[in-house]
């Protein structure tokens, strides 16, 4: 069996998000530090393009985007499960919610002005533009718009006090008793929050909220070890893609098995990755590319938040 490789940056919300759900299942996995900023060569050697963190790597199989991470985490260990038996669409589609708008949220609150001072105060003002100028970049061309600051702030009450009156009445210390996908979601952005003072009372103004966090957070990462990223590179290299999903190919929009085609993400991070198109199924699209240093890779994007556009 190949190990689980995640390509990653300590400080990446979406990247905590997958380093708890490898923590929930228990798993060991391979760590390669990837740079917040673009360039990063090595792993768009393996995604032909995608930039965005974190990245799962399985062998010859290149995994984007954590709502798939999870659902192929699901697939290597069952239980415990991200969607429990009858709570599948309710934990999925809020999930899908706290991943957009919390998340859409907590960007602007961490990226106010008072917040950058204390986040980036042993950064040199050359690396703070750098990023800045970067994630004007990364948020540059899809359908997410940026939520000012202060309707941010505006909003951010609504949003904890029904979080507060869910986690207050519901019998189970989690959002819906047991443990989910629902959890994980939410959890990152709240921890990208309580990183620095300035953001942190966002989160421990709401007491049935703060102490969830610390039990999810308390699942830990599970156990990892470092891997370079030319270490990865030749695991890809030297290894088959998994044989495609025992599920028929089906396309509403009539693109067909084998059709060289570009698929993108269409909220932020839109940098489309051309292939060959070798599977599209309910949840999951599957680009077979070849790169010099990478090999033959199958990369894997969920359907729901992404495009396929013919070459």
């Amino acid at each position: 069996m190949s190990e689980l490789i995640l390509h990653h940056y300590p400080t990446s919300p979406f990247a905590e998000k997958a380093r708890l759900l490898l923590g929930f299942k228990g798993l060991s996995w391979r760590s390669v530090k990837i740079s917040p900023v673009m360039p990063k060569p090595d792993l768009t050697a393996l995604t032909g393009g995608y930039r965005k963190t974190p990245v799962l790597q399985i062998g010859a199989d290149i995994y984007c985007d954590t709502a798939l991470i999870a659902r192929r985490l699901e697939q290597e260990k069952a239980l415990p499960a991200f969607f429990p038996e009858g709570q599948e669409m309710i934990a999925a589609s809020f999930a899908t919610w706290a991943d957009s708008v919390v998340f859409q949220h907590a960007v602007s609150l961490v990226f106010q002005p008072e917040s950058i001072a204390v986040r980036f105060a042993s950064l040199p003002p050359e690396a703070i533009k750098g990023f800045i100028a970067d994630r004007a970049g990364l948020f540059s061309g899809g359908s997410a718009t940026r939520l000012s600051a202060e309707q941010a702030r505006h909003q951010w009450p609504t949003i904890m006090t029904r979080l507060e009156q869910q986690l207050q009445r519901e019998e189970g210390d989690y959002l819906f008793g047991e443990p989910s996908i629902a959890d994980f979601a939410l959890a990152h952005s709240l921890w990208f929050l309580k990183a620095t003072p300035v953001t942190s009372p966002l989160v421990d103004n709401y007491p049935a909220v703060a102490a969830w966090l610390v039990r999810v957070l308390g699942f830990g990462h599970g156990a990892s070890s470092e891997m370079t990223s030319k270490e990865a590179l030749d695991v890809a290299r030297n290894a088959t893609p998994a044989a495609l999903p025992d599920e028929s190919f089906e396309d509403p929009n009539g693109f067909t098995a084998g059709q060289q085609v570009v698929i993108a993400a269409i909220d932020y991070g839109v940098d489309p990755v051309a292939g060959e198109l070798l599977f599209a199924g309910s949840e999951e699209l599957i680009l077979r590319r070849e790169d010099e240093r990478g090999g033959v890779v199958h990369v894997h994007f969920p359907r729901f938040g992404f495009r396929i556009e013919a070459c």
